[in-house]
């Protein structure tokens, strides 16, 4: 049994790749579309979707390493988002799935450009939802994503509030602390208030199973001169997506062949994922909440949205495609919020 229950019509199972042993939520029959959940959450978080899937398609939606069911192994952050994507491709050859549609939100949408970058003969097409900048989450400035410091300070499991993962691991479902319980950091920023999920205990269930620890969520840090006197550690997803090691994969990615066609969803009053992100260093050391900015020319907030379009801008001008659909009124997860909205954009790339 799954540690979140599932809606009528999900199938549970573990998968025994060669990586490791993959926890999946799977429903329907036909081309086969893969979901990639985000950090602090697992596969539960697309149900809704997978079941909303037009007639003709199969969802497939892993809990990635590090989160949910799936087997406890360590990610290594050298690799970027490389150990993910070799689990992603080992439980496609586990399944015997050639080519498959993916669909990623926030960290997963950095790992659809990842699996692009490494294998596009074996993506129909990517939709990336409030994905985190390819260039990596926090660090870096300017549409190129170049790094604000040479070690990438101000990015990786450093910059996490560490009562965040430690509430996580006591499995607080509280509101007690307004900065940290998970609860409310969910009801806060996972989406726009005063919206709340009807499944909403489910959802708070699934962020509460990522694991944690010092070499898992939030993982190491390396001490930095540089402010604000952390860099990237070398193991968990934070430091995974930190620019020092995820954002050598974008050049990668632009020169992709072939070029599947790319769908960038985001919700317009994201807090996580945006040019002014509250989750960004830069961002909150320019409103004077972490002590000590050293200013705009050198450690400006993340133009992370914008770090986006440049990229799938390069990608469409060496042949690729890309359309970019802004949901109104809508969070850091629209296809929960607005789930019409979300479906119409997302059959329109699955049915070209």
């Amino acid at each position: 049994m799954p540690t979140v229950p599932t809606l009528p019509g999900i199938h549970s199972e573990i998968i025994a790749t060669p990586r490791l042993a993959i926890h999946l939520l799977s429903c329907g029959e036909g081309t086969p579309v893969i979901f990639l959940h985000g950090n602090a959450s697992s596969a539960t978080f697309w149900e809704e979707t997978m079941l909303a899937l037009p007639a003709g398609f199969r969802a497939l939606a892993p809990d990635l390493r590090g989160y949910g069911d799936t087997e406890d192994k360590l990610i290594d952050a050298t690799r970027g988002a490389g150990d993910w994507v070799d689990d992603i491709l080992g439980l496609m050859d586990a399944l015997a799935i050639d080519k498959a549609h993916f669909v990623g939100h926030s960290m997963g949408g950095t790992i659809v450009f990842n699996v692009i970058a490494a294998a596009p003969d074996r993506v129909l097409s990517g939709t990336v939802v409030n994905p985190g900048s390819p260039y990596g989450f926090g660090g870096s400035k300017g549409v190129e994503g170049a790094p604000c410091y040479d070690d990438c300070a101000g990015s990786g499991g450093g910059i996490v509030n560490p009562e965040f993962p430690r509430l996580i691991a006591a499995g607080d479902r509280s509101s007690d602390n307004p900065q940290a319980s998970p609860r409310v950091v969910m009801n806060s920023f996972y989406w726009k208030p005063p919206f709340v999920p009807a499944r909403e205990e489910a959802l708070l269930s699934s962020l509460l199973t990522e694991k944690i620890g010092a070499d898992r969520y939030p993982g190491d840090l390396t001490p930095s001169s540089n402010w604000p006197n952390v860099a990237p550690g070398k193991f968990g997803p934070i430091n995974a997506i930190s620019p020092k090691y995820v954002g050598d994969s974008v050049a990668r990615f632009i020169a992709a062949q072939p070029k599947p066609p790319m769908l960038w969803v985001r919700g317009d009053s994201d807090l996580i994922v945006s040019d002014n992100s509250f989750f960004d260093l830069g961002t909150l050391g320019k409103l004077g909440y972490v002590p000590g900015w050293p200013g705009e020319e050198v450690y400006p907030p993340q133009p992370m949205v914008s770090q986006t379009r440049h990229v799938l801008e390069q990608y469409a001008a060496q042949g690729g495609a890309f359309e970019e659909v802004v949901i109104a009124d809508a969070g850091h997860t629209p296809y929960i919020e607005k789930p019409a909205e979300f479906m119409a954009a997302l059959t329109r790339v699955l049915t070209k």
